[in-house]
Protein backbone atom coordinates (compact mmCIF):
# COMPACT_ATOMS: atom_id res chain seq x y z
CA UNK A 1 0.00 0.00 0.00
CA UNK A 2 1.54 3.41 -0.91
CA UNK A 3 -0.03 6.96 -0.06
CA UNK A 4 1.41 10.36 -1.55
CA UNK A 5 0.16 13.05 -0.63
CA UNK A 6 2.30 15.30 -3.32
CA UNK A 7 2.99 18.83 -4.86
CA UNK A 8 4.26 17.83 -8.11
CA UNK A 9 2.88 16.58 -11.18
CA UNK A 10 2.57 12.56 -11.57
CA UNK A 11 2.86 10.55 -14.51
CA UNK A 12 -0.50 7.94 -15.03
CA UNK A 13 1.63 5.76 -16.98
CA UNK A 14 4.21 5.14 -14.93
CA UNK A 15 2.88 5.05 -11.50
CA UNK A 16 -0.14 2.34 -13.18
CA UNK A 17 3.21 0.40 -14.44
CA UNK A 18 4.23 0.16 -11.02
CA UNK A 19 1.30 -0.17 -9.31
CA UNK A 20 0.95 -3.83 -11.42
CA UNK A 21 4.56 -4.83 -11.61
CA UNK A 22 5.38 -8.05 -10.51
CA UNK A 23 1.36 -8.89 -9.16
CA UNK A 24 0.48 -12.24 -10.60
CA UNK A 25 -1.90 -13.04 -8.00
CA UNK A 26 -4.85 -10.24 -8.57
CA UNK A 27 -7.08 -10.86 -11.71
CA UNK A 28 -8.01 -7.26 -11.77
CA UNK A 29 -5.88 -3.56 -11.21
CA UNK A 30 -8.76 -0.68 -11.38
CA UNK A 31 -7.00 2.70 -11.45
CA UNK A 32 -8.94 6.18 -11.31
CA UNK A 33 -7.69 9.52 -12.00
CA UNK A 34 -8.95 12.62 -11.06
CA UNK A 35 -8.79 15.72 -13.60
CA UNK A 36 -8.99 19.47 -12.34
CA UNK A 37 -12.16 21.00 -13.89
CA UNK A 38 -13.27 24.10 -14.70
CA UNK A 39 -16.76 24.09 -13.67
CA UNK A 40 -17.71 28.21 -15.01
CA UNK A 41 -16.36 26.99 -18.09
CA UNK A 42 -13.55 29.68 -18.73
CA UNK A 43 -12.97 31.51 -15.18
CA UNK A 44 -11.00 29.28 -13.63
CA UNK A 45 -7.16 29.87 -13.42
CA UNK A 46 -6.46 27.82 -10.61
CA UNK A 47 -7.47 25.67 -7.70
CA UNK A 48 -5.60 25.73 -4.68
CA UNK A 49 -5.62 22.50 -2.48
CA UNK A 50 -4.19 22.77 0.73
CA UNK A 51 -3.70 20.38 3.65
CA UNK A 52 -2.31 19.91 6.75
CA UNK A 53 0.92 17.42 6.53
CA UNK A 54 1.32 14.10 8.24
CA UNK A 55 -2.37 14.33 9.31
CA UNK A 56 -3.86 13.88 5.82
CA UNK A 57 -1.25 11.05 5.01
CA UNK A 58 -2.49 9.33 8.39
CA UNK A 59 -6.75 9.71 7.33
CA UNK A 60 -6.21 8.86 3.82
CA UNK A 61 -3.34 5.80 4.75
CA UNK A 62 -6.56 4.65 7.63
CA UNK A 63 -9.33 4.68 4.77
CA UNK A 64 -6.81 2.75 2.13
CA UNK A 65 -6.34 0.21 4.74
CA UNK A 66 -9.82 -0.31 5.79
CA UNK A 67 -10.30 -0.53 1.30
CA UNK A 68 -7.68 -3.56 1.59
CA UNK A 69 -8.95 -5.27 4.35
CA UNK A 70 -12.91 -4.86 3.57
CA UNK A 71 -12.44 -6.00 -0.09
CA UNK A 72 -9.46 -8.15 0.13
CA UNK A 73 -7.16 -6.21 -1.60
CA UNK A 74 -3.48 -7.20 -2.95
CA UNK A 75 -2.27 -3.66 -2.97
CA UNK A 76 -4.12 -0.04 -3.02
CA UNK A 77 -1.95 2.77 -4.27
CA UNK A 78 -4.25 6.85 -3.82
CA UNK A 79 -1.72 9.75 -4.73
CA UNK A 80 -3.63 13.37 -4.20
CA UNK A 81 -1.83 16.21 -4.97
CA UNK A 82 -1.82 19.94 -3.66
CA UNK A 83 -0.78 23.32 -3.82
CA UNK A 84 -1.96 25.74 -7.72
CA UNK A 85 -3.40 23.39 -10.15
CA UNK A 86 -4.95 24.59 -13.55
CA UNK A 87 -8.01 22.85 -15.09
CA UNK A 88 -6.63 19.86 -17.09
CA UNK A 89 -4.38 19.42 -14.12
CA UNK A 90 -4.71 15.36 -12.82
CA UNK A 91 -5.11 15.84 -9.17
CA UNK A 92 -5.70 12.21 -8.09
CA UNK A 93 -4.78 8.71 -8.71
CA UNK A 94 -6.37 5.47 -7.12
CA UNK A 95 -5.43 2.32 -8.08
CA UNK A 96 -6.73 -1.01 -6.57
CA UNK A 97 -5.59 -4.57 -7.21
CA UNK A 98 -7.88 -7.56 -6.24
CA UNK A 99 -8.28 -11.25 -6.99
CA UNK A 100 -12.05 -10.26 -8.50
CA UNK A 101 -13.11 -7.32 -10.67
CA UNK A 102 -15.61 -6.35 -8.49
CA UNK A 103 -13.40 -6.44 -5.40
CA UNK A 104 -11.19 -3.71 -7.27
CA UNK A 105 -14.14 -2.02 -8.61
CA UNK A 106 -16.05 -1.08 -5.53
CA UNK A 107 -13.14 -0.40 -3.35
CA UNK A 108 -11.54 2.10 -5.99
CA UNK A 109 -15.36 3.87 -6.20
CA UNK A 110 -14.97 3.42 -2.44
CA UNK A 111 -11.68 5.59 -1.87
CA UNK A 112 -12.91 7.87 -4.77
CA UNK A 113 -15.95 8.93 -2.55
CA UNK A 114 -13.78 9.20 0.87
CA UNK A 115 -11.49 11.17 -1.49
CA UNK A 116 -14.02 13.34 -2.50
CA UNK A 117 -16.02 14.14 0.40
CA UNK A 118 -13.79 13.37 3.86
CA UNK A 119 -9.83 13.59 3.11
CA UNK A 120 -8.26 16.57 4.78
CA UNK A 121 -7.70 18.82 1.44
CA UNK A 122 -9.24 22.29 1.65
CA UNK A 123 -10.09 23.90 -2.25
CA UNK A 124 -10.32 27.10 -3.20
CA UNK A 125 -11.31 28.02 -6.73
CA UNK A 126 -9.53 31.29 -8.12
CA UNK A 127 -10.65 33.35 -11.12
CA UNK A 128 -10.16 36.21 -12.27
CA UNK A 129 -13.21 37.60 -10.65
CA UNK A 130 -11.87 36.56 -7.07
CA UNK A 131 -11.89 33.13 -5.32
CA UNK A 132 -14.20 30.99 -3.31
CA UNK A 133 -13.95 27.88 -1.14
CA UNK A 134 -15.42 24.95 -2.56
CA UNK A 135 -18.12 23.64 -0.01
CA UNK A 136 -18.99 20.05 0.11
CA UNK A 137 -21.59 18.59 -2.06
CA UNK A 138 -24.57 16.56 -1.32
CA UNK A 139 -24.53 14.25 -3.53
CA UNK A 140 -20.61 13.99 -2.56
CA UNK A 141 -21.84 12.92 0.82
CA UNK A 142 -25.13 10.94 -0.10
CA UNK A 143 -22.41 8.66 -2.04
CA UNK A 144 -20.73 7.67 1.11
CA UNK A 145 -24.16 6.12 2.52
CA UNK A 146 -23.97 3.09 0.23
CA UNK A 147 -20.46 2.36 2.09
Amino acid sequence: MRVSVQEEPFDLGAEANRFAEGDTGSGAIVTFTGVVRDLAQGNLDVMEIEHYPGMTEKAIAAIADDARQRWSLADVLVIHRYGQLAPGDRIMMVATAARHRKDAFEAAEFLMDYLKSRAPFWKKEISGEGSDWVAAKDEDEAALDRW
